[in-house]
This record gives C-alpha cells, structure tokens and sequence, in this order.
C-alpha cells in the first residue's frame, strides 16, 4: 500500500520588502530587522558610487539620488518584493518635498509596487505623533542640516531648533557614531515648544536611543529608519503597536494632543 503524503500546513509567504541601502551604511538594515514583524522579510541591494571617506555634502546627496537607481530597483523586482523603501533620508531631503514626491513616483512605476523615501516618511511619521512644532537634530554638514529645516518646515511643520555636531563627518564617520552620540544630541536639541524630537539620517544608531530620549522628554521621538518601518506596516495592513522597540510612534501611546 502506497503512503499519501502527509499534508502540511505551511504559513504563507512571507510579505517581502526591498531595502535600497548606501553602500557605506550598515545601521538601515539593522533597524528595520529590528522593527520588521513575523511574516515580513526584507531584501537589501547597495547602492554606490560615493566616497565614503568624503563629507556628504548636498551636492553629492543630489548625485547620489539619480545614480544606480534604476539597476537597484531591477535587481529587487527580481527578488518580487511587496514594497521598496529608500534607505537615504537626505538624497531627497536636500532637493524638497516635490522633488521627493516625484522621486518616489518615479520609484513606483519603475518597481511597479508601492514605494517610500525616508524624507517623505520622516514628514508622515511627525504628523503621525501629532506634532507641529519639532526640534531637529542630525550628524549633517550644517548646510544639508538647514535644506532639511526648510523640508520639514516646507511640510508645514515648524522647527523650533535645530542642533548639529561641531565636526563635519565623512559617511564612515557618521557610522561609526553611538546610541548615545543621539541620545546626547537629542536632549541638546529640545526646546519648551518642541512637540516632537526628529532624529533624521539612516546611518546614525538613532532608533537604539528613541526609547530613552522618550523617557528622558516626555515627547515622541522621530527617526528616518523608524518613520520608514512605521509607513511600510501600515501600507500594508500591518499592526505596529505591540512593537516596543518603535517608541511611541509605533506603540501610539503618549502621542501629541
């Protein structure tokens, strides 16, 4: 007598998310695992063609934006993600918020599924906790610092203070900065009327330090891998609030009222 195969009840696949990651940058990838739910893969391509012992500067983020995009993108439709997200806040952040939105439409017709810039989330996620007035901090050259102000205030969101390291930092240099480094910066930031902190750069271990700046505060905390993470779940349908390590954004308690 022939067996019959026992049937087996496997789980579904996996919702799979692509991840466009600057060469030089190795914190995008652990942060979203970090926040990533059961059920959802990611799948990381590289993008270079940068020094990463130079400063990023805003003309090289510009340049930065437009190169390999399109060899990125085909290599992860190959993957068939469910979603691409792109893993640089200030290649889009120096140009504006109509170059980001073109950007990220240029994104989904090329990869033919839903996309998400870092720029474009980190704006979501600050009117997500309700804020209208933030302070901004980032390991930026104080010129990208301010192009990224006049963002976020060209959202319609004031920026009540904005605070940088003294040192202009070389990618390796921004990477090799602690949760501490952000926790510090963070508290340097705040302002009386600051609703919000937002930690903006995808490179920088903002995300470790969210929950202690949110204790230390009393106030939501916006980071660019964090704000991205928060989009993709809830773009597709997935639930974010028993995710602790999101900080308020995610668990939606303490927000702005």
């Amino acid at each position: 007598m022939t067996r019959q195969p026992a049937a087996i009840d496997f789980a579904p696949r996996s919702l799979r998310v692509g991840l466009i990651v600057p060469s030089s940058n190795t914190n995008f990838e652990p942060d979203c695992a970090m926040l990533a739910p059961e059920g959802l893969t990611l799948h990381a391509v590289r993008s270079g063609g940068y020094d990463v012992n130079a400063i990023p500067d805003s003309a090289l983020m510009r340049r930065f934006a437009r190169e390999a995009l399109d060899q990125c993108v085909t290599l992860l439709t190959d993957a068939r993600v469910d979603m691409v997200i792109y893993g640089c806040t200030s290649a889009t952040l120096s140009e504006g918020p109509a170059f980001d939105r073109k950007f990220c439409e240029e994104l989904q017709e090329k990869s033919g599924v839903p996309a998400i810039t870092a720029a474009g989330a980190l704006v979501e996620a600050i009117r997500s906790v309700g804020a209208r007035r933030v302070a901004f901090t980032s390991p930026y050259v104080a010129a990208l610092s301010a192009e990224s102000v006049a963002f976020i205030r060209e959202s319609g969101i004031e920026v009540v203070r904005k605070v940088a390291f003294e040192e202009e930092l070389t990618s390796l240099g921004q990477n090799a900065l602690t949760p501490q480094d952000a926790y510090d910066m963070a508290l340097r930031a705040d302002h009386p009327d600051a609703e919000a902190i937002v930690i903006s750069c995808t490179d920088y271990r903002a995300l470790e330090a969210a929950p202690a700046i949110e204790a230390a505060l009393n106030k939501p905390v916006v980071t660019s891998n964090q704000a991205q993470m928060f989009a993709c779940l809830t773009r597709l349908g997935l639930p974010t609030t028993d995710i602790t390590r999101g900080g308020r954004l995610f668990t939606r308690r303490g927000l702005v009222t």
